[in-house]
């Protein structure tokens, strides 16, 4: 298995992922042209976050996204832990566990990390309980959201 940070030839692979995981985890089909204009974007632009993919025989298995938040609070990071999904036919063989790891190794070397975090569909207790074993914890925070119709024409950036 190679963990690696992902380059603009695993887009097809993270788009493909992104499809199965809203499908899979909310029943949502995700417009693949903005889907892949969204992926590609993250390639563009550092400031967007980095995916982390997992690869064997030449086969992209796994993958995720780290996206940043700054804390105030903390006069630090934390990074934001997105888009995983596993191909179905490989779960259970301990990816996510090496993915998370390349991360926190990664931060390590950054050294301005605080911490990580992510979501997880309320229902999706498999997910949960992976969360757990590597060390993750439910947080205190609920999550709410609101979403426009249209992004802002500023959101470039965003």
């Amino acid at each position: 298995m190679n963990i690696r940070i992902a380059d603009t030839e695993d887009a097809d692979s993270l788009v493909e992922f992104n499809q199965a995981m809203a499908l899979e985890t909310e029943g949502k089909r995700l417009d693949t042209e903005t889907l892949k204009s969204g992926v590609t974007a993250v390639f563009g632009d550092e400031k967007k976050g980095f995916y982390v993919v997992a690869e064997t025989d030449g086969r992209i298995v796994g993958g995720l996204m780290v996206t940043y938040e700054w804390s105030d609070w903390r006069n630090a990071w934390f990074w934001w832990i997105q888009s995983v999904y596993i191909r179905p036919e490989v779960r259970g063989q301990r990816i996510y566990v090496q993915l998370y790891d390349f991360v926190k190794t990664k931060a390590a070397q950054n050294g301005n990390v605080c911490g990580f975090r992510l979501y997880v569909e309320n229902d999706n207790s498999r997910a949960q309980r992976v969360y757990e074993r590597v060390g993750m914890e439910a947080s205190h925070y609920l999550m709410y959201e609101e979403g426009l119709s249209e992004p802002p024409a500023s959101a470039g950036g965003q």
